[in-house]
């Protein structure tokens, strides 16, 4: 599976939403593009096109920025995944052009949709708190005795 920049971008301020979801502070675009080297005026579009899809809230003002929708167990890859690429499959609509024309095709492309089943499901096992649990584990210190 190949992920656009675009793609991984939202994963990325989606994922910051959710550390900050127990906050009433919303989260400001400026702070998540420091923090991750994301471009803020692609990261704008990204956040418009997320709250669009009902994923995020906005808060206009001084103190403004985003905020998630819905909690974080309930926010999957998939989620952000379909928004931003869209609802399309993994088979591009050539092979399903060509699928009526051989058996050879058309068994090419029944393999395709069942890899394409396998990362669905594999993206919709993966919610945004259990990416929370994972970052923290992975920035908190570990004390040894």
């Amino acid at each position: 599976m190949r992920l656009s920049a675009k793609t991984e971008y939202a994963a990325i301020a989606v994922l910051e939403l959710a550390r900050n979801w127990t906050s009433d502070e919303p989260v400001r675009i400026r702070s998540i593009a420091a923090a991750h080297g994301v471009p803020s005026r692609f990261l704008v579009q990204i956040l418009l096109q997320l709250k669009g899809a009902g994923l995020v809230t906005s808060t206009r003002g001084a103190a403004g920025g985003y905020q998630l929708a819905r909690p974080p167990d309930e926010i999957t890859l998939d989620d952000v995944f379909r928004i931003i690429e869209g609802p399309d499959e993994l088979v591009t609509a050539v092979t399903q052009d060509l699928a009526g024309k051989s058996r050879t095709v058309s068994v090419l492309l029944d393999a395709w949709r069942m890899v394409a089943g396998t990362e669905t499901e594999a993206l919709k096992s993966v919610s945004f708190a259990d990416l929370v649990e994972r970052s923290r584990l992975a920035t908190d210190p570990m004390y040894y005795i």
